[in-house]
This record gives structure tokens, C-alpha cells and sequence, in this order.
């Protein structure tokens, strides 16, 4: 069992913070901080807050930036360290956003393969994920079967020549998203472990069907009131 970590709830970054608004919560990879996938904000819908998170732990040194867990897990097959960091996502989410009418998480690499362990661990407070070249944990939680029934939208985006994360990994998850996820993917020619213009595109019209799933419950409730 992994130690439990924490987020730096002080150095997270807002845009557009409103407890009235669905929520878009930006994870990112390993050696970077909060800062990074933030410049993402003037890409994504409008009609969202968005909170990008720091991992909890430092990186290695040399390397720059923060972790959200051990680069080592990416051979384990041991997923008690990304539940960890998953854990500490979804104890910010209770103290930071529990108004939140909607949440989606957007990870890259390590944040995306935390995103998908949050949507496993809580499958009723996550509406939405988008996994930007990363992977799903191995092994079982308790709340996947909940989510096979749930069937949580999620879009998977990878390069051609990403060869960060091992095929196996890519394999596992291949396999695991489909069965467990209404999985929207798309695989970029010539791409390696980042993220292009084309998949931006494709995440802005997968977050835009988020919001819209929000928006229509509360158009009727409008209609019928």
C-alpha cells in the first residue's frame, strides 16, 4: 500500500473559478508542474472552470518539475501508487469543488493515467476524462464494475511514435478502455509523447460534448419547471 500524498491546494491555477460552473481539472506529466497544460486554457471550451493541478511529489533530480508518482510504476504492475495520487485528486475535488455541477479531468502521460485511476475510484463524481498519452493502471478496482455499467465518456489521444509509454501498457489499455468506458480515440500520424494542433481540436470537440450532457438536464428541468 502507498503512501498517501497530498496537492498543494496554494499553487494550483484557476481560470474562470466558479462554483456554478462544470469543472475542468488539468493533470500534467511527469517533470512538469501546474503550470504546463494551463497554456492549454485559450484551446478548451469557454463554459468550463479550470483548475490545473500540481502533482504532489518531486521529481528525481536531475529532473525538473514534479511526479505524480515513481517513473518506475510504468513496469509495475502494482497500481497502489497512481491510487494514491488518484486518492489525493479526489480529496481536493471534496474540499475545493464539491459544487462543482460537473467534473471532467484532462491528464497528459503520468496526469492521464492518474485521471483514469480517479474516474475508476470514484465513478459517480467524474463525468468525463480525456487521457492524452497515457495509459490505465493494471489491475482491478473496486469500482470498475460500476463504471462498465456507467459507461464514463472518455477520449484517448496517442502518437504513432510515442515511445515513452511501453507497448504493453498501450496493449492493456486498448483493451481495458473499450470494455470499461464509452471511448472516443484517435491515433496521430507521426506524433510522439506530446500533443499536436489536430488533437486539440479533437479534445475541444470531446469537452464540448461534456458540457452540452450538462447543459441539457438543465434545459428541461427549465422546460418542465
Amino acid at each position: 500500500m502507498a503512501e498517501p500524498v497530498d496537492i498543494d491546494r496554494e499553487a494550483v491555477r484557476w481560470a474562470r473559478r466558479d462554483e456554478g460552473l462544470p469543472l475542468l481539472v488539468l493533470l500534467h506529466g511527469y517533470g512538469s508542474d501546474e503550470r504546463d497544460l494551463f497554456a492549454l486554457v485559450p484551446f478548451l471550451p469557454e463554459g468550463a472552470a479550470v483548475a490545473s493541478l500540481p502533482a504532489p511529489l518531486p521529481a528525481p533530480w536531475p529532473m525538473p518539475g514534479r511526479s505524480w508518482y515513481s517513473i518506475d510504476e510504468l513496469e509495475r504492475r502494482d497500481p497502489a501508487s497512481v491510487t494514491a495520487a488518484a486518492d489525493a485528486v479526489l480529496r481536493w475535488l471534496e474540499a475545493e469543488a464539491a459544487a462543482a455541477p460537473s467534473i471532467a479531468l484532462l491528464g497528459f502521460s503520468q496526469g492521464a493515467s492518474v485521471a483514469l485511476q480517479a474516474m475508476r475510484r470514484a465513478p459517480e463524481r467524474i463525468a468525463a476524462v480525456v487521457n492524452l498519452s497515457g495509459y490505465a493502471a493494471p489491475g482491478d478496482l473496486a469500482g470498475d464494475d460500476a463504471l462498465r455499467e456507467r459507461r464514463t465518456p472518455v477520449f484517448w489521444g496517442r502518437g504513432t511514435h510515442d515511445d515513452v509509454i511501453p507497448p504493453a501498457l498501450v496493449d492493456h489499455t486498448a483493451q481495458w478502455l473499450p470494455d470499461h468506458a464509452e471511448l472516443t480515440g484517435r491515433v496521430y500520424p507521426g506524433l510522439t509523447h506530446s500533443v499536436s494542433e489536430d488533437e486539440l481540436g479533437d479534445v475541444r470537440r470531446f469537452l464540448d460534448g461534456w458540457l452540452a450532457s450538462v447543459q441539457a438536464p438543465a434545459s428541461r428541468e427549465s422546460v418542465d419547471g
